[in-house]
């Protein structure tokens, strides 16, 4: 499968025979290579690899180091400190010398790497939780990086070790970025109070009508941040206070596709103008609002703020 313009792909084989730009190293801190992974290198590659890892550590758990591949097809080896020399490894040990060998591998500027199952041979680690381990670490390289590589490899050494991460990985991948990126999306909406009225603005793009102020949450922004950047945006207000009122969640909600909204009871300050996502601006009292064309949900919205302010909870 492809994620951007990366192939991620899962193979059985002896990582040291792969024709990649790298592969990563299940190490230990202190960068000495004994069994496993490590040994299965240093015995195809040479002593020189490990030579040259043992000067650039001990490193922190977690971390990773490059050294050149020795007589290995593969031009580098990134050593990916799992364990200590207690030989214990964890989620958080997976998890970090996964994402610092992708980190390595972007400094080096190559293009395809392979992985073994890291934390899995003398760390005990479970296959399937170090697949999705890697495979959580991979998208989300992935999609926050301008990534050089082109081809991610995980290669396992036997057929069940094959399988199961056939299922941690592309599963996994496959369900995130086909299922769950289709939705519900999560968005957020400010219910301003201004001159006796609320501020909703005018939509200029389908579902037309009247609006809270709002929109869709970033990849890597909270609610918070997205609800003061959407009202700035939208209404050149800035806001001074803001507490949660209600998340509304009926898939049938707005027309486009399955949407997740919270909506914010929002103090702004400023003069109230549309922006440029926005037709137009206006205050509307309260008392109005049953005549008027409002878009999504937005009216019952409304209409469970009315009751809130009388003291009923609409909830």
């Amino acid at each position: 499968m492809k994620i951007k313009d990366t192939e991620i792909k899962i193979v059985q084989g002896d990582i040291t025979e792969l024709k990649v730009d790298a592969i990563i190293n299940a190490a230990n801190n202190k960068l000495v290579m004994g069994g496993g992974v490590a040994g299965a290198i240093k015995r195809k590659g040479g002593k020189i690899i490990e030579e040259e890892a043992v000067k650039k550590g001990p490193v922190k758990i977690g971390g990773a180091v490059a050294t050149s591949g020795g007589k290995l097809a593969a031009k580098y080896v990134i050593h990916a400190a799992t364990m200590a020399m207690d030989f214990k490894t964890d989620e958080v040990k997976i998890r970090d010398s996964s994402k610092n060998s992708l980190k390595v591998a972007e400094g080096l500027k190559i293009k395809s790497i392979a992985f073994p199952a890291l934390g899995c041979g003398v760390g005990g680690f479970p296959l399937l939780a170090s697949a999705k381990i890697m495979a959580q670490e991979t998208l989300k390289h992935l999609r926050e990086t301008e990534s050089s590589l082109k081809e991610i490899i995980f290669c396992l050494y036997d057929k069940e070790a094959l399988e199961v991460f056939r299922k941690g990985i592309i599963g996994y991948l496959e369900y995130v970025t086909q299922k769950l990126q289709a939705g519900p999306f999560t968005t957020v909406d400010a219910l301003i109070e201004l001159e006796d009225g609320v501020v909703l603005i005018e939509r200029s793009n389908p579902p037309f009508g009247l609006a809270l102020p709002g929109g869709f949450v970033d990849y890597g922004e909270s609610l918070e941040d997205a609800v003061v950047r959407e009202t700035k945006e939208e209404t050149n207000l800035d806001i001074t206070e803001l507490k949660q009122f209600h998340t509304y969640s009926n898939p049938c909600r707005d027309p486009r596709f399955h949407t997740i909204g919270t909506v914010f009871l929002v103090k702004a300050k400023g003069d109230p103008q549309a922006g440029d996502d926005a037709k137009g601006l206006r205050i509307v009292r309260l008392n109005e609002i049953e005549k008027l064309d409002i878009a999504f949900d937005h009216k019952k919205i409304l209409q469970d703020f009315i009751k809130h302010k009388k003291g009923i909870n609409p909830f």
